[in-house]
C-alpha cells in the first residue's frame, strides 16, 4: 500500500465534504467498486464551532455552530479512511470514509480522482458561479450626490 501525499488528501476530501449527496452516490454507483467495510467510529453527528476573524487578521471570534457528521471505516485489507462532512448525511460521510481508505492505494486514488473527483468538483464550481451571478444581480451600489453648493 502506498501512503498518497497530503495535499491530493485534502483537496479531495473538501470535495467530498461539499458535494451533494446524490451526486456522490450516482458516481460510486458507476464506479462499480465493492464497498465492504466495518464501521470503526459512527458515523455519528454533532457540532463545530466556527470562528471568523474581521478582515481576516483581526483577533478570531466564535461565530457560531455547524453540524457535521463524521465517520471512520476499515475495508477488508486493512485500509482506513476517515471522513467529516458538513450537515447530519450519514451515508455520505460513511461512504466519504470508504472512498478516503480506497484511495490509499494510488492507482485507485488516480482512478477515483478523475472519473468521481473531477466532476464532482465541476459542479460544485458551476454552483459556487451560479450563486456568485444571483449575487451579483442584487448588489446595490450607493453613492452620494451632492447638490448644489452650501
Amino acid at each position: 500500500m502506498h501512503q498518497e501525499p497530503d495535499a491530493s488528501r485534502r483537496e479531495r476530501m473538501a470535495v467530498l465534504s461539499r458535494c451533494d449527496a446524490a451526486s456522490l452516490h450516482r458516481l460510486w454507483g458507476r464506479m462499480g467498486m465493492g464497498a465492504v467495510h466495518k464501521p470503526l467510529r459512527g458515523p455519528e453527528s454533532g457540532l463545530v464551532m466556527l470562528r471568523g476573524r474581521i478582515g481576516g487578521t483581526g483577533e478570531p471570534f466564535n461565530i457560531g455552530e455547524a453540524t457535521v457528521t463524521r465517520a471512520s471505516v476499515q475495508l477488508e485489507d486493512g485500509s482506513v479512511g476517515h471522513a467529516v462532512a458538513l450537515g447530519r448525511d450519514k451515508g455520505r460521510a460513511s461512504l466519504a470514509a470508504v472512498i478516503d481508505a480506497f484511495c490509499r492505494d494510488a492507482a485507485t486514488a488516480a482512478r477515483i480522482d478523475a472519473e468521481m473527483i473531477a466532476p464532482l468538483r465541476r459542479e460544485l464550481d458551476e454552483a459556487d458561479e451560479k450563486r456568485r451571478e444571483q449575487t451579483a444581480a442584487t448588489r446595490v451600489d450607493f453613492f452620494t450626490m451632492v447638490r448644489g453648493e452650501d
